[in-house]
């Protein structure tokens, strides 16, 4: 066909097609598909099959196609990631087939007795980092200040579903201890790696995450990310407080200011590391950080406009260099200004762009955000939602998804739950205008 003809077959095609629909009749076409994917695809998947009828708590242990493994621990992460997710299905008003607010509550509560009973550590306080399956013997008993961030929020997301009183004193238990034992009250931030008796531990020693030490973006990212519920559950002043100060790290301290990009590891003073593979950034936790800091500057009670500026660089560089343009989605990580060369999509990640992109179209109107929201959909709804099998599969390749675990110490439902319940708060918003 002549270049003549190809312009005229695309001339008729744009004029017989019309207009590209409005962006609210978009978002309307949208939520349907959303809304079945977080009660199907998601939620169906973890209730009821996750609650560990035997010994308490949940089961995260789950092979590829989603069958239940005969072995399996019970790790802080998840544990409290899926209590969480619990009663926030309950405070969301969420319905699925065979269960609704009250089944929810049900499931929270049933995590919720196995933390504070099995996982509480009732002589120093905290939460142990794993258990076996019957929460009696520790397996790894050392106080990581990442799990600790999830049993607050999965406290003060329970206190807010449910509104019982001695949870809410719990957790403002909780976080007394945390402050007292973990906030540094030198440099800012918090210590993030310690013994069973909240002794720190000493720099560069093995933990469960990486050498102690050492302060990073992530761990203070879901710091936040706790702090704002707490905050909103406790209305203490004291948690206000810390959350100004994660506000700043988050910020202001580990963004790499001449690449538009997030550092993760620092030392004890703030210092960044920059050796090896520390040079990496990762899209993913880029453009987290963009909704969590909406979120925190809310709670706080605090202008969100000065750090627009902020959301914009972080996802131009995640977008420029992380996205994938072609099929959609985006990548692992990559070095600053380069494009990604980790090119795996990892659950996570296309959870975290989809909320920052639908939150950008929020606050700014720009219609590219919802564009790129839109692509991304579509790569999660055709390749990382597993129709048949239930929940998202970690890793989708280059070359389809990978054989791995559906659930584990790492992978539960918080991050492509979470992200399709704001996704769907936005989405409503944007379907009710004109």
């Amino acid at each position: 066909m002549t270049a003549p003809a190809v312009a005229l077959l695309l001339l008729f095609t744009a004029q017989a097609s019309g207009p590209a629909p409005s962006i609210p009749k978009r978002a309307r076409a949208l939520i349907p598909r959303l809304e079945r994917a977080l009660t199907e695809n998601i939620a169906g998947f973890w209730y009821p099959r996750s609650l560990d009828r035997k010994y308490g708590g949940y089961i995260i242990a789950f092979d590829p196609k989603g069958e239940p493994k005969r072995e399996y621990t019970k790790g802080l992460v998840t544990q409290a990631r899926t209590l969480w997710l619990f009663a926030r299905l309950a405070r969301g008003g969420f319905k699925g087939p065979g269960w609704g607010n009250r089944e929810m509550l049900e499931a929270a509560d049933w995590g919720y007795r196995f933390l504070s009973e099995k996982m509480w550590d009732h002589e120093h306080g905290g939460f142990y980092w794993e258990v076996d399956a019957t929460g009696d013997r520790r397996l790894r008993p050392r106080k990581m200040i990442y799990g600790q961030a999830f049993a607050l929020y999965a406290l003060s997301e329970y206190y807010l579903a449910g509104r019982r009183k001695e949870v809410l004193d719990f957790a403002e238990q909780f976080f007394r201890l945390l402050d007292a034992k973990a906030h540094d009250r030198t440099y800012g931030g918090y210590i993030e790696a310690f013994e069973e008796d909240w002794t720190p531990l000493p720099d560069g020693e093995t933990t469960y995450m990486r050498p102690a030490g050492l302060k990073t973006m992530n761990s203070h990212l879901h710091l936040m990310e706790a702090m704002t519920v707490f905050a909103e559950a406790s209305e203490l002043e004291k948690a206000r407080e810390r959350l100004l100060e994660l506000i700043t790290i988050e910020s202001n301290t580990v963004v790499r200011k001449d690449a538009g990009a997030c550092t993760d590891k620092y030392t004890r003073q703030w210092e960044p590391l920059m050796d090896g593979d520390n040079a990496r950034v990762s899209p993913g936790h880029d453009v987290e950080n963009i909704w969590l800091l909406m979120e925190a500057n809310r709670a706080a009670g605090i202008l969100d406009h000065p750090l627009h500026d902020l959301y914009r660089a972080l996802f131009a560089h995640a977008l420029k260099f992380g996205n994938d343009e072609y099929r959609g989605g985006f990548y692992e990580s990559g070095l600053p200004g380069q494009l990604a060369d980790r090119r795996d999509k990892i659950w996570w990640v296309q959870a975290e762009a989809l909320v920052a992109a639908l939150r950008m179209f929020d606050v700014t109107g720009d219609p590219k955000y919802f564009e790129v929201f839109e692509k991304t959909w579509e790569f999660v709804d055709q390749h990382q939602i597993d129709w048949k099998g239930g929940e998202w599969h970690a890793i989708v390749t280059p070359d389809g998804p990978a054989d791995v675990d559906k659930g584990h110490l790492w992978k539960a439902g918080y991050h492509n739950g979470r992200a399709l319940i704001e996704c769907l708060k936005v989405l409503r918003k944007v379907a009710e205008e004109p």
